[in-house]
């Protein structure tokens, strides 16, 4: 069976500290889960690296919305990367479009001259864009080090086949990497092409929460799935992403 890297994106300390003592290898940390993730706290990076002895990887987007920024959150963004690198981020996720879809070569330039020699993956704003052959060569051109696909589709099950083909297409050049709804099931799959490294889930479970009260007319979120609960990690899934096959 061939060793495939598992990145797990975190949104909480609880969640970062299970995930590396559960085994995942690497850690995407992130803000704001409903929005597929933001930038995170200085002072939760702070933390975990004090804590973990994993590679922990830092998300990136000022917002969420859309992937095309105004040349003040690019300028945040290069102020987050310093200071990420300072307290010891160990690579960064982000990606940037144009309006009309495709990759902003020169913002992405900028940022990762920001970034030095500290890797960066270009996040599934790539599944936003208008043409994911033509994103891709213009990611490996620029010198990312990864993409995180779903394949241009909702979930890693619906882009499947079109993760294949990236895969295909980028050869060794770069990483392609699964993630949004990745199941242990998919990586036989994804490994027939020669070409899986690594994959990319949260394995998310959620708790309940400790609280003894609970306010009757209070709604802090949406559907039943979160109300009154944390969002964690579950270690049977991360146990089925690291013995599969």
């Amino acid at each position: 069976m061939k060793k495939v890297v598992l990145e797990a994106p975190v949104y909480t300390l609880e969640a970062a500290l299970l995930a590396a003592e559960y085994g995942v290898d690497r850690l995407e940390l992130c803000a704001d889960f409903g929005e597929g993730g933001t930038t995170p706290s200085a002072g939760m990076l702070s933390q975990i690296k004090s804590q973990v002895n994993i590679p922990v990887f830092v998300m990136v987007r000022p917002r969420g919305g859309d992937f095309i920024y105004s040349e003040g959150e690019l300028e945040v963004m290069k102020k987050d990367i310093a200071l990420f690198k300072s307290l010891g981020a160990d690579g960064f996720v982000f990606g940037v479009l144009t309006k009309e879809g495709h990759v902003d070569k020169e913002a992405c330039k900028a940022l990762l001259q920001a970034a030095g020699d500290a890797p960066s993956t270009f996040h599934r704003a790539i599944d936003a864009s208008s043409d994911l052959e033509k994103s891709l060569q213009d990611i490996v051109d620029i010198g990312f080090k990864r993409i995180l696909t779903s394949g241009g589709m909702a979930t890693v099950s619906d882009g499947l086949e079109n993760i294949k083909k990236m895969m295909q297409a980028a050869g060794n050049r770069i990483i392609i990497m699964p993630g949004g709804g990745t199941l242990p099931s998919h990586l036989q799959e994804l490994a027939s092409t020669g070409y899986l490294q690594e994959a990319h889930s949260s394995c998310k479970a959620y708790r309940p929460s400790t609280s003894l009260y609970f306010n009757p007319h209070l709604k802090l979120s949406e559907g039943n799935e979160t109300v009154n609960k944390v969002l964690t990690v579950d270690r049977k899934t991360v146990e089925a992403f690291k013995n599969w096959g």
